[in-house]
């Protein structure tokens, strides 16, 4: 995660000046051993597959991704002025590991591979603004039955 003493001045003033909620404090949930775990990936990086409508700033939507996905298949439409794209354009898998988790399924380290994963723009000016979404997607991971889910923020 980034430090606001690390951002250009302007994005760190806005992100200063954003009345944030509070998170509560929740007890602790003890997983299922990662073996026996589905997981799923939620990424911000602002993916969707090629023909999927791109997002747009400040979009709070998010973007499904089957499981079966062809890395290759998926584009990004982030932007920020603090981002590098050419990792991703050598290799969608250090955005959205898809196949490091398929390679870890088929190894027995995980039990499965979710059905269906997320993604969402990432460089939110209020990131309040995706708590409907986040909620909305949280039910669809628990729906498809993912056990854990690996969040990459860009």
């Amino acid at each position: 995660m980034v430090r606001t003493a690390d951002l250009h001045p302007a994005m760190a003033e806005g992100l200063l000046k954003l009345d944030l909620p509070e998170i509560e404090l929740a007890p602790w949930i003890a997983p299922k051993p990662l073996a026996e775990s589905t997981i799923a990936i939620v990424t911000t990086a602002g993916l969707a597959r090629r023909g999927d409508r791109p997002f747009q700033a400040g979009d709070t939507g998010y973007r499904l991704i089957p499981g079966n996905v062809d890395a290759g298949e998926l584009s990004m439409s982030h932007a920020s002025i603090a981002f590098d794209r050419s990792g991703f354009r050598g290799d969608p898998n250090v955005v959205f590991p898809i196949e490091r988790l398929r390679e870890l399924a088929a190894a027995g380290e995980i039990g499965g591979v979710a059905n269906h994963h997320y993604s969402f723009m990432g460089a939110q000016g209020d990131p309040t603004g995706l708590r409907e979404t986040g909620e909305e997607v949280g039910r669809l991971l628990s729906r498809d039955g993912a056990d854990a889910v690996l969040l990459t923020p860009v």
